[in-house]
């Protein structure tokens, strides 16, 4: 279905549909018969800075998105998300860029571990026998 009819059935405007395309919060676009040489798939191009505005060559090429089942499913459950924990499709979009992103994931365990809301990383076993021991040391 074409997105009026994707945006209708969502709830959603058009405009808000595109918005959250240009953010990732829809599955990749499959170009078929995509040209040698041409512009980088969906997944490997950097979310644009500017909402609402696609930044591949739909709009110049005059394609338009057919939203199938599992896309509609997907934007529906991004929806849920967003309500359940009163989010934002930013902050959606890059929760899932942490869980996409193993630095991304590191810079942000390390913000949380500085500031008290995760735990550090066990320590192995020997670790804490070895404190164990020091501990026990030092009461005498």
């Amino acid at each position: 279905m074409r997105i009026t009819e994707a945006a209708r059935r969502l709830e959603l405007t058009p405009r808000m549909l595109r918005y959250r395309e240009s953010l990732g919060l829809l599955p990749a676009l499959r170009h078929s018969g995509r040209r040698a040489g041409s512009r980088r798939p969906d997944s490997q191009r950097p979310l644009s800075r500017t909402a609402g505005r696609p930044r591949d060559d739909r709009a110049v090429a005059g394609a338009h998105r057919q939203f199938s089942d599992a896309d509609m499913a997907a934007v529906a459950l991004g929806l849920s998300i967003e309500r359940r924990y009163d989010i934002s499709p930013v902050a959606l979009a890059f929760g899932v860029r942490v869980l996409a992103d193993p630095r991304v994931r590191a810079e942000v365990a390390e913000l949380g571990r500085r500031i008290g809301r995760l735990q550090p990383p066990p320590a192995r076993a020997l670790d804490f026998e070895q404190e164990r021991a020091l501990r026990l040391l030092s009461r005498l």
